[in-house]
């Protein structure tokens, strides 16, 4: 069978057992009472990433790593937010979103599609992502550790990483 045909075979199946957990849902709620709060917002965006992580296990497709690990992180930021009610630190939260890009680009460096191209780029986007993070945080008052300098000391730090990375793939260029 061939990439489409197994697509729109997993596709199918999983509309069907899909269906079938809104139908049993309906007519027979009880039988979802043990994992309830499994399902609940915002949980079920972890899960529906893990489900999409699954997916594309299942159909060889190592790319699809990326899409699951975005929806799964941005259900563990609102799980986060729900739990601890800092709705506010969505004004520094979104700069982890390309940090989950990374992720999702290491583990599908690291299941084997374009290894070496997705490891790295999927590492700086962690790098750039938690330092964007830091900044953010820092400046909108969720994290206080490097005080008033926070900020400005994170960017200093982001242009050196930045100007080094360029720096060593321009001598590493020259050396082929």
């Amino acid at each position: 069978m061939n990439r489409q045909g197994r697509t729109q075979l997993a596709l199918g199946v999983i509309l069907i057992l899909l269906g079938g957990w809104f139908l049993l849902d309906k007519t027979n709620p009880e039988f979802f009472a043990p994992i309830a709060k499994y399902t609940a917002w915002p949980f079920n965006l972890i899960l529906i990433g893990g489900g999409i992580f699954i997916v594309g296990l299942v159909l060889g497709q190592p790319g699809m790593s990326v899409p699951a690990a975005i929806v799964a992180g941005i259900g563990g930021i609102f799980y986060y937010q729900e739990m601890v009610n800092d709705h506010a630190s969505w004004s520094y939260m979104w700069a982890l979103i390309p940090g989950f890009v990374g992720v999702g680009s290491v583990l599908a460096g690291l299941l084997g599609d374009n290894t070496a191209h997705n490891l790295k780029h999927g590492l700086n986007l962690m790098v750039v992502s938690a330092v964007l993070f830091l900044v953010f945080s820092s400046f909108f008052g969720g994290w206080t550790l490097l005080g008033n300098y926070g900020p400005a000391i994170l960017l200093i730090l982001l242009g050196v990483w930045v100007l080094g990375s360029g720096l060593y793939r321009s001598f590493r260029k020259r050396e082929e």
